[in-house]
């Protein structure tokens, strides 16, 4: 399985168990590129739509791009109730859009699945001139005592090869995407925001949450339900419940 597709098969759960994205997100990205209601956006990879709905529930026509069937199937029953919004099943890499047309890109939680040869020159041959690429991610901080050792030991038993930083790390302000997109000749110098919040979580959701991450989808199924189990326990055995804190990082920039 390739890792990018990874997350059809667990579409419901997925809907339910990814966290959306602040509002005050949205209003910034809006702003940042000049959006009007009349105006479409193009979203890659959408999922199950939870950055799709912020920008509809803004009154914005959004067409939105997944490979996954499933998933589509999941995000248009989500956004049902907004008729201004579209959905294509394919990647952006092989969706044979109009170009210069949009006049604003948007990526949640997934550009950095976008082929490195064309990330940028496909968004910037889609945007208008000086159209809008918003890039954005939730990147999962560190988890505080006391489940930071606990979980350390079970990661660095039964799945050592994630007990690395996280992928979602891609979207900081030293991650890869930051200087990635500095070296770009398609894009101005990229505008950046951080939002701060936490989600609270059982050890119900949190396993479940870990069910949709590709890293753990693509672990051998026993390790996986090993790997959960212990992190289950170990939430049960501190009270039951914990609150993972979030920081969302949103990159805006300005095609050339």
């Amino acid at each position: 399985m390739e890792q990018r597709f990874a997350f059809n098969g667990v579409a419901r759960l997925y809907n339910n168990a990814r966290p959306i994205y602040p509002d005050a997100l949205f209003a910034d990205v809006i702003d940042f590129a000049g959006l009007k209601p009349k105006d479409q956006i193009l979203e890659i990879g959408c999922g199950t739509g939870q950055a799709t709905e912020g920008f509809a529930r803004c009154g914005l026509s959004v067409l939105a791009l997944d490979p996954g069937a499933e998933l589509i199937a999941v995000a248009r029953e989500r956004l049902s109730g907004f008729s201004q919004v579209q959905f294509r099943q394919t990647t952006l890499e092989a969706w044979p859009g109009e170009q210069q047309d949009f006049k604003l890109i948007a990526a949640a939680q997934s550009f950095h699945w976008v082929s490195p040869e064309l990330r940028f020159a496909r968004t910037a041959a889609l945007l208008r001139p000086a159209g809008a690429l918003a890039v954005f991610g939730n990147v999962p901080m560190p988890i505080t005592s006391p489940f930071a050792g606990q979980f350390a030991d079970i990661y660095a038993r039964l799945a050592p090869e994630l007990s690395g930083p996280p992928v979602e790390g891609w979207y900081l302000p030293d991650g890869p995407f930051s200087e990635q997109l500095r070296q770009s000749d398609d894009f101005e110098s990229s505008t950046q925001y951080c939002y701060r919040w936490s989600q609270p979580h059982t050890a119900q959701s949190y396993t479940d949450l870990l069910r949709t991450l590709s890293s753990h989808r693509l672990l051998p199924e026993d390790r996986r339900e090993a790997l959960l189990s212990e992190l289950a326990d170990a939430i049960v055995a501190q009270g039951g419940e914990f609150g993972l804190h979030y920081e969302t990082h949103l990159h805006l920039a300005r095609r050339l």
